[in-house]
């Protein structure tokens, strides 16, 4: 059994003999209480440990990494954590599946790099005909490269595809054992900093763009916890200004929770948005993203984007 599986299922067991009770009532947030969140262990990943520079009194955000953004989905659902940020991709599959979670923050955008070996004549996408690339299943930066692929011609068949995940993609691609790789930072700053990798392309030319990773809970708390939700959205907007505007602490943040050195993550950095806004083009990026994953056979149905995705409280927080 993995690690992070371990990790899953014990909270999972902690979940249920610790906290039983729902998530917090609309009544319980002057108390002491804990708000659980998941998060991916990603730099773009890292603003939920800023969270609790802007707590109300009497609130502790507890942190959760996961390795698998399947592993953050399904915490939500499961009620495992409050709330979770981890790939678009991941969020989709849920919600297209019936699945009981709602996008109601944004939280990354960029993140992706394709990356070949320093001496290797990869240097395009079209390079990666016949190699091996490592793709984390159900990742968004699965579907984004399928659809670089196409815009090139070519279909997953032309290239060698390799299951791994983020966290082992450098270390593969540095032992030889992956030609190249679509990874999330920091690994390709890894890469860059230990010189032995190489940009082929920031993949953000489809429509899709740079949009990666949302902030997701479980629709009971749109339902029965709206005054949860808007302190926790108006926490994460504030986190996430914070960590964008104070570049030196976001590096030593993330080399402190992601033990990486400051040259990976100075590398990493520059190709990392951290934000909080549901606008129009982040729902029509979205619903491209969704027709890709249903074209492509990854989901059998589109979600309910009126249901799936919820700007409500964003929007009135970045309207004040």
């Amino acid at each position: 059994m993995s690690t992070t599986r371990r990790l899953f299922l014990g909270l999972s067991v902690a979940a249920l003999t610790v906290s039983a009770a729902p998530l917090l009532s609309s009544t319980a947030l002057a108390q002491d209480k804990v708000i659980k969140v998941g998060t991916l262990k990603l730099i773009h990943g890292i603003t939920p440990y800023f969270y609790q520079k802007f707590a109300p009194e009497g609130v502790t955000f507890e942190v959760f990494p996961f390795e698998s953004p399947t592993d953050g989905k399904n915490a939500v659902v499961t009620g495992t954590v409050d709330f979770a940020i981890y790939g678009l991709a991941a969020a989709t599959l849920g919600a297209a599946a019936g699945e009981p979670v709602v996008v109601v923050g944004a939280a990354c955008n960029r993140g992706m790099a394709v990356v070949s070996g320093i001496d290797s004549t990869i240097d395009t996408i079209k390079d990666l005909a016949g190699k091996k690339v490592g793709i984390w299943p159900g990742s968004t930066q699965e579907v984004v490269i399928l659809d670089r692929l196409a815009a090139e011609g070519m279909t997953i068949k032309d290239i060698q595809p390799i299951r791994v995940s983020f966290s082992d993609m450098a270390s593969a691609l540095e032992r030889g054992d992956l030609d190249a790789y679509v990874g999330a930072e920091p690994g390709p700053g890894i890469s860059l900093a230990k010189g032995v990798g190489k940009i082929v392309e920031y993949p953000y030319s489809t429509p899709t763009g740079s949009l990666n990773m949302v902030l997701t809970t479980r629709q009971e708390n749109l339902d029965e916890n709206q005054e949860l939700l808007e302190m926790m959205l108006k926490v994460h907007s504030q986190a996430t200004e914070y960590a964008m505007a104070n570049r030196d602490e976001f590096v030593s943040v993330a080399m402190q929770k992601l033990g990486q050195t400051k040259p990976s993550i100075e590398k990493a950095a520059p190709n990392v948005e951290l934000t909080w806004k549901i606008d129009d083009k982040f729902i029509e990026q979205a619903k491209y993203y969704g027709s890709q994953m249903l074209d492509k056979k990854q989901i059998r149905d589109l979600p309910d984007y009126a249901t799936f995705i919820q700007p409500s409280v964003v929007q009135a927080i970045e309207a004040e």
